[in-house]
């Protein structure tokens, strides 16, 4: 029997939530060194793909996390150059959140890191392997979603 480490009433969920913690400070560790982090890249990421500028709600809707850490995040990518506020034309007391040249250039060096490190991180599981674990984290998913 695996031994429960966080605590939750279910080893399985105890390990799914370790592998989550482990996986994200190992890519951190390898983010960090290029002025980088999961937080900051997510971010980047959200700009990039969505190739407008986001305005900060919709920002911190689109990452899932509260909107005083967006906050924090996008203040801290704003000093290093990679983001820039700009005032929304029919809402001046809004800002929107845009990528910079610097930005866009750092998002692609940090995705490029990041699938390099979670490539190595599940390098060991065949292809087969990966789209089971696939299905069944989709199906954890979806019986989430229809209990609530």
């Amino acid at each position: 029997m695996a031994r429960q480490r966080h605590g939750s009433s279910d080893a399985l969920v105890d390990e799914l939530f370790e592998t989550t913690v482990a996986l994200r400070t190992f890519a951190e560790r390898r983010l960090r060194p290029a002025g980088s982090s999961v937080a900051r890249l997510r971010a980047l990421r959200m700009l990039a793909r969505e190739a407008v500028p986001l305005r900060m709600r919709d920002l911190s809707e689109m990452l899932g996390i509260a909107a005083r850490t967006t906050t924090t995040i996008v203040d801290s990518l704003e000093q290093d150059g990679l983001v820039e506020r700009v005032r929304q034309l029919d809402d001046r007391r809004a800002f929107l959140i845009t990528l910079t040249e610097s930005g866009r250039a750092h998002y692609e060096q940090a995705e490029a890191m990041d699938a390099r490190t979670l490539a190595e991180a599940t390098g060991t599981l065949t292809g087969a392997e990966r789209e089971q674990l696939r299905a069944l984290l989709a199906k954890v998913r979806t019986a989430v979603a229809q209990a609530s």
